[in-house]
């Protein structure tokens, strides 16, 4: 896909690139957000959560960006150097083409400095070129100013808390707290700039060309090494592989986590008000990270994140929210607390901007299901867990049993009160029933009569309550009639046949109601009050649980026609948003982990169901 150099006007004139437009680079402790016209406007280091230094994507004059584009008017495309996570930004003039490959080295255990860098090497492919630079930093969301020091071809941006050291191959020049670079290159000739986090035991240091050359081989060799234990030769291998690189973007080494999304406050409507920090590892996420990284061979990922859910995600003391959180920082920490950031005036003027989550204190029973399911998938799959994990999955299926018929805020976070959800009743069946599978497989120790007699009043409670017979549907929560794309997960979740009468005319009705287009919305915020104001997109993830619902009823031409379609939404990179909007545009957190997940899970199942 190409675009237009120059679509975004000079910084501070406060114009945005659409989310969609974007590329992902990253180093497996954070990313850059790179546009189409080739500047960095998101980029939090030294991690995923730390506050932002470049953050133009939701603030155009406050929130910094790292410009380098042709200094004259060009055309431009975008892709990924092959199998791997290297963006390359190409730049079409009248004078001749050429490219800026960004990438971020991904940090080895020769490593010891620890260095967070992220590289951007421009070169003229054809003809000569004009080029222009821009690096303004705003540290903390823009809120921390900072000081210059420029020595030569080094540039250090210091706020106290962090600096940051630019060098580059070319002659920079101060312009008060920023810098700017202005430079030609004929056929065949480069220029590199480095960003570094300095300070402590890791000095600035300079990256000359010959060392940009190694650490960009060094990079594409690191991606293809990773990329080549896929498992995976079905039809849709390019977007399947563009799914797991990204999932393992969205990676935190260190811990094994997996955020969300690598963004906050992305909107799910221009100008609304549904604008979230995804920056966090879901509880709910697990299963199916679980899911998707052994389905394609990935092994050592599943591994480190069930080593994260061991030790950071346990029972505790049982608070409001019961003995789990929702959601946990990368490092395993419980405390978010949620807050806006006035100053910045939101993607395309969409307030309110927000860090932390005030919903890690909710009550979501359905992530005791998602939890329990990755630890059966990876018990099956991978390796037994231990002895001490069967004791914390036996207390908080315990607890499932005694809690699982209390109201809570359900699956999509709703700030609209407490309800009978279905889909938390569902996946505390699950809970139950993966546990049940694991102790009678293993032979472990278990309060089976308990278990067995929980499971099955929440099962008869679901088809009698969650049944609307006017409706000829399973409906959102408990003697209602809204529809949910939720219950997408019935047959899913082995609950219910995918061929069984009600929920054939359960996936009839979803389809006439919630489905335009393959694209499917979660529900209808008219018909169901949520607590927030605005309309939101269809969910890409629902539309990847609606091939696969399709797909396991049988009816594969529908769902290969909706995949594909689903297809044609991704962006220029195959990259996902977490919604779509009227027009086909992304909207919200970008790129979202569990819509790659589902779009992970949707095509090896309906691979393997065309055979």
């Amino acid at each position: 896909m190409g675009a237009t150099a120059g679509e975004r006007q000079p910084y501070g004139t406060r114009r945005y690139v659409p989310i969609a437009d974007h590329g992902l680079i990253g180093d497996l402790r954070s990313v850059a957000l790179v546009g189409t016209d080739g500047t960095i406007d998101w980029y939090c280091c030294p991690s995923f959560d730390s506050p932002s230094v470049f953050a133009a994507i939701l603030d155009a004059e406050r929130g910094g960006c790292f410009e380098l584009a042709a200094a004259v008017p060009a055309h431009t495309k975008q892709f990924y150097f092959p199998d791997t996570n290297v963006l390359i930004t190409r730049f079409f003039t009248e004078e001749g083409v050429g490219e800026v490959q960004d990438f971020m080295p991904v940090p080895g255990a020769a490593d010891r400095e620890g260095r967070h860098r992220l590289i951007r090497r421009v070169l003229c492919m054809r003809g000569s070129m004009p080029f222009r630079t821009r690096v303004a930093p705003r540290f903390e969301y823009g809120t921390r100013p900072h000081t210059l020091r420029l020595t030569g071809d080094t540039a250090v941006f210091d706020a106290g808390t962090m600096a940051l050291a630019l060098t580059a191959t070319v002659p920079l020049e101060g312009e008060g707290q920023d810098v700017r670079a202005g430079f030609k290159l004929a056929e065949g000739e480069a220029a590199v700039f480095a960003l570094d986090q300095v300070g402590g035991d890791v000095p600035p240091r300079g990256c000359a060309s010959a060392e940009a050359e190694e650490q960009f081989t060094a990079t594409v060799q690191y991606w293809r090494r990773w990329l080549a234990s896929s498992r995976y030769r079905g039809r849709w291998r390019e977007m399947v592989h563009r799914s797991a690189l990204t999932l393992k973007l969205l990676t935190y080494e260190p811990t094994g986590a997996i955020v969300a999304a690598p963004t906050t406050s992305l909107p799910e409507e221009i100008g609304g008000v549904r604008n979230w920090d995804y920056r966090y590892v879901w509880v709910r996420d697990a299963a199916f990270c679980v899911y998707a990284l052994l389905r394609l061979g990935f092994t050592e990922e599943a591994e480190a994140f069930m080593g994260f859910v061991s030790r950071h995600i346990s029972p505790g003391d049982g608070s409001g929210s019961g003995p789990l959180q929702i959601m946990y920082g990368i490092d395993g920490r419980m405390d978010l607390p949620e807050r806006e950031l006035a100053h910045l005036e939101g993607h395309q003027g969409s307030a309110p901007v927000r860090v932390g989550n005030a919903a890690a204190d909710q009550l979501q029973l359905d992530i005791y299901g998602a939890l329990i399911d990755s630890i059966y998938l990876y018990d099956k799959w991978a390796e037994p867990i231990s002895s001490e994990q069967w004791e914390n999955v036996c207390a908080l299926v315990d607890w499932v049993c005694a809690h699982w018929d209390q109201p809570d805020e359900g699956i999509w976070e709703t700030r609209g009160g407490r309800k009978n959800f279905l889909y938390s009743r569902l996946m505390c069946w699950v809970a139950i029933e993966r546990a049940v599978r694991m102790a009678n497989r293993r032979g472990l120790p278990a309060d089976l009569n308990r278990w067995l007699t929980s499971r099955d009043t929440i099962y008869r409670r679901i088809m009698s309550r969650c049944w609307s017979a006017e409706r000829r549907a399973f409906v959102q929560q408990e003697e209602g009639d809204v529809l949910d794309a939720a219950v997408l997960m019935m047959p899913l979740s082995k609950f219910i046949a995918p061929t069984d009468p009600k929920w054939l005319s359960t996936l009839d009705s979803l389809t006439e109601e919630l489905v335009s287009d393959s694209l499917v919305y979660r529900y209808d915020p008219q018909a169901s009050p949520d607590g927030l104001h605005g309309d939101e997109g269809t969910f890409s993830i629902c539309s990847f649980w609606y091939v696969e619902s399709l797909t396991r009823a049988g009816r594969l031409d529908e769902a290969t026609l909706a995949f594909e379609k689903m297809l044609t939404y991704a962006n220029h990179l195959g990259l996902y948003a977490e919604e779509i909007g009227h027009t086909g545009e992304q909207q919200g957190n970008f790129p979202q982990a569990f819509t790659h997940l589902a779009l992970i899970s949707a095509a090896f199942n309906l691979d393997r169901a065309l055979g």
